[in-house]
């Protein structure tokens, strides 16, 4: 699931209805009890160029270690 061995691989969903379309981008579990993410907390995307996307919190945290993945 891992690209070149330095992240966590996901796929965009399109979701279209009647009155709006959407894309959704899902969050892996993982990565989100590593940066302790809680239900309902917001974030913003931010573009860096084409390729990079950049995901911030809204309400920075203190800086932590970060806890394993593996």
């Amino acid at each position: 699931m891992s690209i070149q061995n330095t992240g966590y691989e996901i796929k965009v969903q399109k979701v279209e209805r009647p009155t709006n379309r959407s894309y959704y981008v899902n969050l892996p579990v993982a990565l989100a009890e590593a940066l302790g993410v809680k239900k309902g907390e917001s974030f913003f995307w931010h573009i860096e160029d084409k390729n990079t996307l950049v995901f911030r919190r809204a309400k920075p945290v203190d800086k932590k270690k970060l806890k394993s993945l593996g």
